[in-house]
């Protein structure tokens, strides 16, 4: 179960990663980042998240970790891979709405 602190640590990263592509610049209107780009970074932090729980765990297994870092990294993945689950079947929930429509 995911706490609040990881949730708001997840909307946190998703404003940063809006606030890099979609600010604008020196007064001209910036379009923001391509849906392909915001979907690599989406997909990177996911694998990162991953990576960062998978040594956690491994360093745990050492005696080298606390028990609360391997949880919490745990957790974090958890909402991660949710989310991006969450995204993948509103994808496909909008393509089979779109293919749905008549001609």
């Amino acid at each position: 179960m995911a706490s609040p602190t990881v949730a708001a640590n997840a909307y946190a990263n998703l404003a940063k990663m809006m606030e890099r592509g979609g600010a604008e610049k020196a007064g001209n209107a910036v379009a923001g980042p391509s849906f392909s780009a915001l979907l690599k970074d989406s997909v990177g932090s996911v694998l990162e998240a991953g990576r960062k729980s998978d040594a956690q765990t491994v360093a745990m297994a050492s005696g080298k970790a606390n028990v609360m870092d391997v949880v919490t990294a745990i957790a974090e993945t958890d909402v991660a891979v949710s989310t991006l689950v969450s995204v993948r079947d509103r994808v496909i929930q909008a393509y089979e709405d779109i293919m749905k429509m008549p001609i």
